[in-house]
């Protein structure tokens, strides 16, 4: 079910233990060969597939494009919402919710700088409510779904997703490829941390003059066809088990 196609008295009738999914992405640079509005284009495409597996049992919210992007700044069209700002839009967000009655909420990212600020607004609303038992609150990031991609997509160069790189080239090359510019241009950009197992804190420019880490050269739009559908049915799989859930247990 969609919430932008529902009056409040559908949205009302609902049961509340339906899962209520809500889509975050961003608004950031892609590089030199690929659109600003990639990440919200990808995940919406990947909820958009994913949804007739759970369209009677589950509520989507459209998509917030507004990310944490502030490690982009540095690049023309990169538009950001302060870390803390964007913690206290999603808390916001999943406080409605719950406020109406809901208490299954999903939150499915699609931007890897919305993780840390994801993960936190979650951890504070759960505090909030820590005497409730009945509340399912979940943050995922869309490729963390799908941990074996390189496995199912044998000729995959990268084992991870980067930025601007195979993975999302090649998703973008099969949705848009009016969009993408000479990505086979584009040189190679290794992630690369030499202080692994820390975290080094970082901006694109520390690490990519052009605004890319991967190998967008080694992308086509056959690959981008496969991730899509890994990655959709990543997140059917995950509303799935939330729906499932017994109400009441850790495991559920």
């Amino acid at each position: 079910m969609l919430l932008s196609e529902l009056t409040w008295q559908a949205v009302d009738q609902l049961d509340r233990d339906t899962p209520v999914i809500i889509p975050v992405a961003a608004l950031e640079q892609h590089g030199l060969h690929m659109p600003v509005f990639t990440d919200s284009m990808l995940l919406e495409a990947i909820v958009n597939r994913a949804h007739p597996s759970f369209q009677d049992h589950a509520l989507v919210l459209p998509l917030t494009w507004l990310g944490n992007s502030h490690h982009h700044l540095d690049f023309p069209g990169t538009v950001s919402a302060e870390p803390r700002l964007w913690i206290d839009m999603l808390s916001g967000l999943v406080d409605n919710f719950i406020t109406h009655g809901f208490k299954r909420i999903v939150v499915v990212n699609g931007h890897g700088g919305n993780d840390v600020p994801g993960r936190q607004a979650l951890f504070e609303i759960r505090q909030r409510y820590r005497e409730r038992k009945d509340l399912l609150l979940v943050f995922a990031t869309y490729w963390n779904l799908a941990p074996s991609a390189q496995e199912q997509i044998t000729d995959l160069q990268q084992s991870d997703m980067g930025h601007a790189c195979e993975w999302e080239t090649s998703m973008i090359l099969h949705l848009r490829p009016d969009l993408v510019k000479q990505h086979q241009e584009a040189k190679p950009v290794l992630p690369g941390n030499a202080f692994k197992p820390a975290h080094r804190a970082w901006t694109m420019p520390d690490r990519s003059q052009a605004g890319h880490i991967g190998l967008p050269a080694e992308a086509n739009a056959r690959k981008g066809e496969q991730l899509l559908n890994l990655f959709a049915a990543g997140v059917s799989d995950l509303v799935d088990r939330v729906v499932r859930w017994n109400g009441q247990t850790w495991e559920g």
